[in-house]
């Protein structure tokens, strides 16, 4: 498995709002929307030259509608709860503290291994000598596989459907909860965020090749993401033209039309099995799969 630090952080680069919305809502409920975010100098400075570097995994400033308000979110993702420190934690906290004074520095760590645990980690630190507290220090605390996918179907936050995979679920509903991923991101975001996070989706839940035809199966089973399997069917029909697969090329638009209207006239078919200028298998794609519009097409 590869590692995450860089897929989850791109993941909160191209989601801050949606994130902090999912993980952190206290703070639109406090302050309003947000209006502005920016994203800090990931290395903390040095106490000394000699300190070894060390990054915040995600150090984000939020400009709330109310402008006297600041948040400076600090993320930390961890795969391996063993390399965790609250210790750590809380000198990057005090670092951001003392580089932000006017702001409120709320740390987070989230614990994205599918892994159970025998025993969790410190979530906060206590020194206090009997009515003297000399510090108390927590962090909002959030680990992925405690959550349940299935109750997580109807939140329309593209953050949370690319993570479903990465919560809880029973063996029997796997594919399922991919579907609800992809269809959900289908419906929130472009195409282009849907492209590049579909691949986040297969490389976290482990997608095998014989469960991507039975996902695409189920994908096209469900009325509610006949688009979606026109949307995959058309970028695979891309691919495979860009490959100058015209034999593909066609079996992929016969299918389509099957998909669409049930059933592929047998003139049509042989329009589509004459044609071998993938220019042209563009166009009909531009189109738009509609029986009535193959006939208007030049062949």
């Amino acid at each position: 498995m590869k590692p995450h630090d860089h897929n989850f952080k791109n993941l909160f680069l191209d989601f801050p709002k949606e994130t902090l919305g999912w993980l952190f809502p206290q703070a639109e409920e406090n302050w309003g929307q947000v209006q502005k975010v920016e994203f800090l100098r990931q290395e903390p400075k040095k106490h000394t030259l000699s300190d070894a570097s060390i990054e915040l995994d995600m150090p984000i400033l939020f400009h709330f509608a109310n402008q006297q308000q600041l948040l400076v979110w600090l993320v930390e993702f961890q795969e391996d709860k063993a390399k965790f420190s609250i210790y750590k934690l809380l000198r990057y906290t005090t670092d951001l503290m003392e580089a932000n004074p006017d702001a409120l520095v709320i740390p987070t760590v989230l614990f994205t291994d599918r892994k159970k645990w025998r025993r969790s980690v410190p979530q906060q630190l206590h020194t206090q000598l009997n009515d003297r507290l000399f510090l108390h220090f927590e962090y909002i605390f959030h680990k992925l596989f405690d959550l349940k996918a299935r109750d997580y179907y109807t939140i329309n936050n593209p953050v949370v459907k690319i993570l479903l995979p990465k919560m809880a679920y029973k063996e029997e509903e796997r594919i399922e909860v991919i579907r609800q991923a992809y269809a959900g991101l289908f419906q929130l975001v472009s195409s282009g965020l849907f492209d590049k996070y579909v691949d986040f989706i297969d490389t976290y839940a482990e997608i095998g090749e014989q469960e991507q035809k039975k996902l695409y199966d189920e994908i096209v089973q469900h009325k509610e993401t006949a688009m979606l399997a026109q949307y995959i069917r058309n970028k695979g029909l891309q691919q495979g033209m860009q490959r100058g697969s015209i034999k593909k090329a066609r079996e992929d638009i016969i299918e389509i039309i099957e998909l669409r209207f049930g059933s592929v006239p047998l003139e049509i078919v042989e329009k589509i099995n004459q044609t071998s200028d993938p220019e042209i298998l563009k166009m009909f794609l531009k189109q738009g799969v509609q029986v009535k519009e193959i006939d208007q097409l030049r062949w």
